[in-house]
């Protein structure tokens, strides 16, 4: 984004319109041993080459594996028109609406991404984004304990097969409102969430059953069955789903006889780059008879005195617009420029590109599992996967990851360096970024690997 400086005689004209003898003299009610002193230690100032120099030196530094890690963020092509279009002036530095009237076009782009968003989920209604997925999952708890009037005890049944992360994301932020999280085991063959424990909570009150789709491990889940039980059981459904994954799996609105209740997700992999672990922005969709419970703001579409199309900002369910007493959250300006290329992102690839892109994924990662079947490297469940599969190794991931990360590939995540009890095992995703000859690449160097330490 270009940007440029007041020049010596805009500062001196400005000082002059207000009185002010200097740029210091504005600063003169600070006291002299609160102000901080010279930076010291900032090296002198570079001309543009040298700056760009510096800059490709440390990203080196950084290098380019060839990534294989998953988890909750995937690499995805990312067309060079989404961030074209949003580094533009207009759409980088757009700041979140206020006066809806002056700010049809980020209106629009708000509008334009919950219909997208509601589409891919088969959802009533979305609201404008949310901070992450993880932070997402933490408000749909909230959302369920607030609409699920009938239900008095506040427990939220969360299966084991959740990211971690989110897990605990959720914990620390409901657990100062009295929410109960119960986890739920997941079946060791397979990676799905055990019936048998979750039936033990048949006839009790429970607000909410979470349901992720697919799971922590890549495994999809039964999730008609689960949704059908949870709802004869009074208990509420939030999905956690890939939004990826819904341009060729059933929509969660129409998961079981009446779908589930909210539905939230990360929205990375929607046109946002990898980017060490963010900004990322997630997405939340719910049913409209719970739409006054949803957090953030929901943008609609109306006409004007002279009959022409205009966006306003329709529900604000936040306590910077009404009572304190009353708001849903203090959820504001979100990530609104990732909402804004996702939207481009889905604009570009529209259906049938996103089904595209998942469908690459899936073969690719069907591929590479028969691929490591040669070298006797197996999944650790029986079930069907995704894009991402958890993988039994003879050796601790953290080893065999650092060593294939000497030969320029990030081979996919410890498991369990968040969840101890997956001890010698490695999450893998594979994308449509991924070759024939990465996949062999891939193979290779593993087998490799484990040959060096003596496997």
């Amino acid at each position: 984004m270009a940007f440029i400086p007041h020049t010596d005689e805009d500062i001196r004209s400005m000082l002059r319109a207000i009185g002010a003898p200097s740029v210091e003299a504005l600063f003169d009610e600070i006291p002299a041993n609160l102000r901080a002193k010279e930076l010291e230690k900032i090296p002198p100032a570079l001309n543009e080459m040298s700056i760009g120099r510096l800059m490709q030196a440390r990203a080196a530094q950084d290098g380019r594996l060839l990534n294989f890690i998953g988890a909750g963020a995937y690499e995805h092509h990312i067309p060079a028109a989404v961030w074209s279009i949003i580094t533009r002036g207009e759409i980088y530095s757009a700041y979140t609406p206020y006066q809806a009237e002056a700010s049809q076009g980020t209106l629009q782009t708000i509008y334009e991404f919950q219909t997208m968003i509601a589409s891919l989920t088969g959802m009533d209604v979305s609201n404008a984004s949310m901070y992450d997925g993880a932070s997402a999952l933490a408000e749909a708890c909230l959302m369920a304990v607030r609409a699920h009037r009938t239900s008095k005890s506040m427990r939220i049944l969360m299966p084991a097969n959740v990211h971690p992360i989110y897990r605990s994301c959720v914990a620390a932020i409901t657990e100062s409102q009295h929410i109960k999280l119960e986890t739920i085991a997941v079946e060791r063959d397979s990676g799905r969430v055990d019936r048998q424990a979750l039936q033990a909570h048949a006839g009790s009150d429970v607000t909410a059953l979470v349901i992720a789709q697919p799971n922590f491990f890549g495994v999809l889940d039964d999730v008609d069955a689960l949704v059908d039980w949870a709802h004869t059981q009074n208990i509420m459904v939030i999905a956690i789903v890939n939004p990826t994954s819904l341009s060729i799996l059933k929509p969660p609105g129409r998961w079981g006889t009446k779908g589930a209740d909210i539905v939230v997700g990360e929205g990375q992999p929607l046109g946002v780059p990898l980017a060490s672990g963010g900004p990322y922005f997630g997405f939340m969709t719910t049913r409209q008879e719970y739409v006054r419970q949803m957090p953030g703001r929901i943008v609609g579409r109306t006409v004007d005195l002279d009959g022409k199309s205009g966006f306003a900002l329709t529900l604000q369910a936040r306590e910077q617009h009404i009572r304190r007493g009353k708001a849903t959250s203090n959820i504001c300006t979100n990530q609104g420029l990732l909402m804004s290329a996702a939207t481009i992102y889905l604009s570009i690839l529209g259906p049938e590109g996103l089904a595209r892109v998942a469908k690459h994924s899936l073969a690719k990662a069907n591929a590479l599992r028969q691929r490591l079947a040669t070298i006797g490297i197996k999944p650790v469940f029986n079930a069907t996967h995704f894009h991402e599969c958890l993988y039994r190794l003879p050796v601790p991931a953290s080893k065999l990851i650092a060593s294939m990360a000497q030969s320029g590939i990030a081979a996919g995540f410890d498991v369990a360096s968040v969840a101890p009890e997956w001890s010698n095992t490695l999450l893998v995703a594979t994308t449509e970024t991924k070759t024939d000859e990465d996949l062999n690449q891939y193979v290779q160097v593993l087998a490799q690997s484990l040959k060096s330490m003596g496997v």
